[in-house]
């Protein structure tokens, strides 16, 4: 049985669902050949931080010894400063050799937390040829005195104030703490959001007791973290006009095949490629097709979302439902 594994993110046309998420691994033109050998559908560089864009070199290097930890992104890991491409005009260089190069979308993407002048490179990287971006906010409050209201409201600003600057497709990467995740989420897509990715993967700063200091914590993903944004893609399926992209968690076929059924248009992969390597994303492929097929599916578009909290068996499993089974069903014993 043939099974079509196309599926559309951001209103591109993709031939299936697995992307790569942002991390070194698309930072040059040579890796993102290999991506797209391994039959990966479109790729996403790696952020063009804020910082950058404000600082440049000199204060790059400031970030990358005394504050590593107040940044975060899904593996994007911060290279040594003289292995990072400081300069934006290097960066938006990539995006048009990748275009001229491959077959593939190439996804930029912008990490920042404030408006302000840094937003005008969001044109210029769709000058370069980006098929989409991603904007990926990530914000610590540690401020008493501001309010989760104000938070928001600091995130919708920007997303509105790069949205107005594009025309592409603008995908927003966010962490899972909202307190009101659906009705944030709504929001983002009110102000611009063509897509949100679930979820960021904040990266936190751990202690050395040696050396009595603060040292940023990069650990590859977990398959446990598939969970969260499992959960919110099947809450969030059908109820907004917008793509639907999971990242975290995802390491085998089994996992992005739980991501499609819950409602994710895509998966963003990038752990399981430096665990295995690039054939992993071929043999996850293959092994999803072989189960579309022996289920009777003819395309991942008839499968998605099957497993929504819009159209599954259990709808209440998304929220309390399941939480009281779960506590008192459990027979784990102490060793």
């Amino acid at each position: 049985m043939s099974v079509d594994l196309s599926t559309q993110y951001l209103g591109l046309k993709l031939v299936n669902p697995v992307v790569v998420a942002a991390c070194p691994l698309t930072g040059s033109l040579e890796m993102l050949r290999r991506i797209e050998a391994a039959g990966a559908a479109a790729a996403v560089l790696p952020s063009l931080f804020e910082e950058q864009i404000a600082h440049e070199e000199e204060e790059l290097v400031k970030v990358h010894q005394f504050g590593t930890d107040s940044f975060a992104e899904a593996l994007t890991y911060f290279p040594q400063p003289q292995d990072y491409r400081t300069a934006p005009e290097a960066y938006l260089e990539l995006i048009a050799e990748a275009k001229r190069t491959l077959k593939i979308p190439i996804i930029a993407s912008l990490n920042g937390v404030s408006k302000g002048g840094w937003t005008r490179y969001a044109r210029m990287i769709e000058d370069a040829g980006a098929d989409a971006l991603e904007l990926n906010i990530y914000y610590v409050a540690t401020d008493l005195n501001q309010t989760g209201h104000s938070v928001e409201s600091q995130y919708l600003g920007l997303v509105e104030a790069v949205k107005q600057s594009v025309s592409i497709p603008l995908a927003v990467k966010i962490g899972p703490y909202f307190s009101a995740m659906a009705n944030m989420a709504k929001r983002l897509v009110d102000a611009g959001a063509d897509g949100l990715v679930l979820f960021n993967r904040f990266l936190q700063p751990d202690i050395d007791l040696e050396n009595m200091e603060t040292t940023p914590k990069l650990v590859l993903s977990d398959p446990a973290e598939l969970l969260v944004p499992l959960r919110w893609i099947a809450i969030l399926y059908g109820r907004l006009k917008a793509s639907l992209a999971l990242t975290r968690g995802v390491h085998d076929s089994q996992a992005m095949l739980k991501a499609l059924a819950a409602g994710a248009d895509v998966v963003m992969v990038a752990s399981v490629i430096y665990r295995k390597g690039f054939g992993e994303i071929g043999k996850m492929l293959s092994e999803m097709r072989n189960w579309l097929a022996e289920k009777q599916y003819s395309s991942v578009e008839e499968f998605k979302g099957c497993m929504s909290q819009e159209n599954c068996p259990d709808p209440a499993a998304f929220e309390r439902g399941n939480y009281m089974k779960a506590l008192t069903s459990f027979t784990g014993k102490p060793i």
